[in-house]
């Protein structure tokens, strides 16, 4: 069965307004919002705005269903509960604007930039337009499901969206909240979910081939007959979902092991000769649960997307050590020397790391600088880092919404765009700290963000 042409392609002589006309239009429209007299709703069904600035209009609950707007500026934009059913919104810059529970069927938005707006409850389905052709007949265009291809969507908001069959080819959706979003049958191809929150979602006969879902949350996500072939699950959260019915056929993910004696052996060997002899001890994607590590020194060693979740560690030594996209939920690191460590993308709900060493660490060699601790983009909801040394730490999109700061050491720590929500703070020593941009509700203070966000269980 061949493809419907797309309703971007359909030809039905749409009407052409001036920048002027269309904010006349939108000073209305606001009026008819706030229910005053002589004024009317925004009605610009089949209207061809391309081009034109609609920043921080509000058209919420207006008919631009069909509409033409390839190319628009619709920043801090808000079009609630507004229809733009088969709308053309290709290459539209949409940045913060807010489309919750807007009808996006059938809509195109390829290529567009997407980042920081808000879908919650969107409807971005299959929508077609119908065409009178030559012979008397009606021809139907258009019919899949909405297009996000080629989009940059870093840090959307789409919870609870209605995406069945849409086309996300490619798109980027980096830290995006897509929690109980609808993907059946959709096209992720290519997609970067790096960071992606897909907790509740519906993946089931969707296509994530290649994909790259590095420390996404897929708590309780149905993956039903999903294809996830050659995707990347590195520092995923996998809980309470089943992988049965999936096809991983190349993907990347950790593996369970049981012995690595040799390689903790020649890493210490390693480290006693400052690399002369030994080898540094690659870890990376290990499942290292059941393995005793107390007492073992794994500074420098290479623990990217391993799974630690719940081991002794208290006062080890790691510094030095990468443990980007690690699975750390509830590890015990009281007391530990974490300088210089990489936790990028980590999870580390519940870890105990009160007392921790995670200044920065002093490089040697011409040149040499500091080496900060990097906890960029990890998740500390209910971490306890009470007295711990953060000094010139790196924390920016850091989650420690409910962690435990009390007394802790934080001078000249990077908190931007961190989520603070509920953090105790109480003696932290905060001089220098960079918080531009840190709020309570994380990287959107304009919205209230659930408190469950990004919080994968511990459990």
């Amino acid at each position: 069965m061949s493809k419907l042409p797309s309703v971007c392609d359909l030809d039905i002589g749409r009407k052409t307004i001036t920048q002027s006309d269309l904010d006349y239009i939108a000073h209305m429209h606001k009026g008819f919002l706030q229910r005053k007299r002589g004024t009317a709703a925004a009605k610009l069904r089949f209207f061809d705005l391309s081009g034109l600035n609609l920043d921080e209009f509000d058209l919420s609950e207006a008919d631009l269903s069909a509409a033409k707007l390839v190319e628009c500026q619709l920043r801090h934009a808000r079009f609630i509960n507004s229809n733009l059913y088969a709308a053309d919104l290709r290459r539209a810059n949409m940045e913060f604007a807010d489309f919750r529970r807007a009808d996006l069927r059938g809509a195109s938005l390829k290529g567009a930039i997407l980042n920081d707006a808000i879908f919650i409850e969107a409807d971005l389905r299959g929508g077609a337009l119908f065409k009178p052709a030559a012979d008397g007949s009606v021809a139907r265009v258009g019919g899949d499901g909405a297009d996000f291809g080629q989009a940059s969507a870093v840090r959307a908001d789409l919870s609870r969206a209605k995406m069945s069959s849409a086309t996300v080819l490619q798109t980027d959706l980096t830290n995006a909240i897509l929690r109980g979003v609808r993907f059946t049958k959709a096209d992720l191809q290519l997609c970067n979910l790096t960071g992606a929150d897909l907790a509740g979602a519906d993946l089931s006969d969707a296509n994530l081939t290649g994909a790259d879902l590095q420390g996404a949350v897929l708590t309780n996500t149905c993956l039903t007959h999903c294809i996830l072939r050659d995707a990347n699950l590195s520092g995923v959260i996998l809980d309470q979902t089943d992988l049965s019915q999936a096809d991983l056929t190349g993907a990347v993910m950790a593996h369970r092991v049981d012995d690595i004696r040799e390689v903790l052996s020649a890493h210490q060997t390693w480290l006693a000769t400052s690399g002369g002899d030994g080898t540094r001890a690659d870890l990376s994607l290990h499942d290292l649960t059941a393995i005793t590590l107390a007492g073992v020194n794994l500074s420098a060693a290479n623990l990217r997307g391993a799974v630690l979740r719940g081991v002794n560690m208290a006062y080890g030594h790691l510094a030095m050590a990468d443990l980007s996209l690690a699975d750390l939920r509830g590890i015990d690191l009281t007391g530990a020397d974490l300088r210089g460590t990489n936790f990028s993308r980590a999870t580390l709900n519940e870890a105990q790391l009160a007392g921790a060493r995670l200044k920065a660490v002093k490089l040697t060699g011409p040149g040499a600088a500091q080496s900060p601790t990097n906890f960029s983009n990890a998740r500390l909801i209910k971490a306890n880092l009470t007295g711990a040394d953060l000094r010139n730490a790196n924390m920016r999109r850091c989650n420690l919404s409910h962690a435990t700061l009390a007394n802790a050491d934080l001078r000249q720590a990077d908190l931007r765009e961190a989520n603070l929500d509920g953090a105790n703070l109480e003696g932290a020593n905060l001089e220098g700290v960079l918080r531009d941009g840190a709020s309570p509700g994380g990287a959107h203070p304009e919205r209230a963000t659930p408190e469950s966000a990004h919080h994968p269980s511990p459990a």
